[in-house]
């Protein structure tokens, strides 16, 4: 108990340090904190809202989805040089109306009449969002990079999780608190969006103002203006190709492409997990609570936790979290007993694979960057972290298409009036092989085949780092 203690003194003292920052620092967290309240809204509901608000059929709203991730996914890549091209004011700028934008075409959308205007004018709202949200993560990378002091960059970005998740956390609750509580269609999360897209103007209006970088020769963070840095004289594509000749990089691709069944639990997330809770609890289905309790355990989890993980291996730590992440997914694999409540089962199995699933995050997440940094070769870890969102990308394409599908056949909606899934699972008129949990099996099972794969090559994989020293013998 004592060590935890010492552990949450340490981790909440280490923000000290950020006294050498400017109002651009805090402007930039109001501004990731708010936009992850409407993101996140968004996100975890929007397969339910383009179905029950726009008529969309389960594999349709799949579909939508899918060019709305993915695209946001590849730009992620090219994102920063035009970050870096704009700089991180009119970067925030301009994403910022970019989003305020789009939210509103929407909005405007469901207001429309029913037809195939309307669906347009969504998928398209959709479509042109991506960009900006691309953007916005790379501004606040860069931005807390940007805004703080060599001293207080880890406190820095540290913050800036935490802040993100709680924005996160709010957008759950607030899905509940439109639908449930205020009795609005789910659809107004793009109202949410607007209203949140306007307060993030006016903080950059407010509060970022300067954005030369900061420099910790003095106490109080000296502003400097850094040169650039030197140029290596190759091209893009002289320098893919030269990744692309090294055997580190095949190594690493290959371990990306293992450990994607990992992280497409988060795409589950908002593309599955909402109407499988529907479908199963019924429409009075807390999903938003369901949604929000992920990133308030990770805020409880980073406060308690992370500086305890820090003294162990990264690879060891990596691989862990991914077989924790993995064997998540198997609570909802498992059928109730007959007579059990269908709804109490539901909600209990789905804590449980939140809880599990939270504990693998706090454990791996943070270390994957920290692993793409320490194979890549010196002076190449920017392009092998873009890479990297590569497998992220087919994977949010393939599971985005085949999401409709496996809900169709394995979770589908039945004619109002019916029994929903939930019920006739009750009662007996559904067998296993043709459940909702099957599909989370053969989901469970792809990230455990994938994870103890890595585990079994876990030399192979490290051979390259820079620091062995960062991979314990027998670890």
């Amino acid at each position: 108990m004592d060590a935890i203690l010492k552990a949450v003194r340490a981790y909440f003292s280490d923000f000290k340090v950020l006294r050498e920052t400017r109002r651009e620092f805090w402007g930039l967290q109001v501004i990731n904190m708010l936009d992850c309240l409407a993101y996140f809204a968004m996100l975890n509901v929007v397969v339910v809202v383009l179905s029950a608000d726009f008529g969309f059929s389960d594999t349709n709203a799949g579909y939508v989805v899918t060019a709305f991730g993915s695209l946001t996914t590849i730009l992620l890549v090219v994102s920063g040089p035009v970050c870096d091209w704009l700089g991180v004011k009119k970067a925030t700028w301009g994403t910022m109306l970019g989003l305020l934008l789009t939210r509103g075409g929407a909005l405007f959308a469901a207001y429309m009449a029913e037809g195939v205007a309307r669906s347009v004018v969504v998928v398209v709202s959709l479509v042109l969002m991506a960009p900006s949200m691309a953007m916005i993560q790379t501004v606040f990378q860069a931005g807390t990079r940007r805004f703080t002091t060599e001293r207080s960059q880890g406190a820095g970005f540290n913050l800036w999780y935490l802040f993100m998740n709680i924005g996160a956390a709010g957008g759950g609750f607030a899905i509940d608190l439109i639908y449930k509580t205020m009795g609005l269609p789910r659809f107004h999360v793009f109202t949410l969006g607007i209203i949140t897209a306007v307060l993030c103007i006016i903080a950059t209006a407010l509060m970022i103002k300067r954005t030369e970088q900061l420099s910790s020769e003095s106490g109080g963070g000296k502003v400097t203006t850094e040169a650039p840095p030197e140029k290596s004289g190759k091209g893009p594509f002289e320098i893919l190709k030269e990744v692309a000749s090294d055997r580190t990089f095949w190594r690493f691709l290959i371990f990306m492409l293992l450990i994607i069944g990992v992280r497409s639990v988060f795409i589950y997330m908002s593309l599955l997990y909402p109407k499988f809770w529907l479908r199963m609890i019924g429409d009075d289905a807390s999903i938003g609570v369901l949604q929000a309790l992920n990133p308030v355990l990770v805020i409880i989890g980073l406060i308690v936790f992370i500086p305890l993980l820090h003294r162990f291996k990264l690879f060891t730590m990596l691989t862990v979290g991914a077989m924790i992440t993995s064997v998540a997914l198997f609570f909802t694999a498992f059928p109730p007993v007959p007579g059990q409540d269908i709804v109490s089962f539901t909600y209990w199995t789905s804590l449980g694979f939140i809880l599990m699933l939270t504990i693998g995050e706090l454990i791996w997440s943070p270390r994957l960057s920290q692993f793409t940094a320490a194979i890549a070769p010196k002076g190449q870890e920017g392009t092998y972290l873009g890479l990297s969102m590569v497998p992220y990308f087919a994977a949010k394409t393939v599971v985005g298409l085949f999401s409709g599908h496996m809900l169709e056949r394995w979770c589908p909606e039945f004619p109002e009036g019916e029994p929903i899934m939930g019920a006739r699972i009750a009662a007996g008129q559904i067998t296993y092989w043709d459940s909702p949990y099957v599909m989370f099996l053969i989901l469970g099972l792809v990230a455990l085949v994938g994870t103890t794969i890595v585990i079994l090559k876990r030399k192979w994989f490290t051979a390259s780092m820079k620091d062995p020293g960062q991979v314990a013998a027998g670890h």
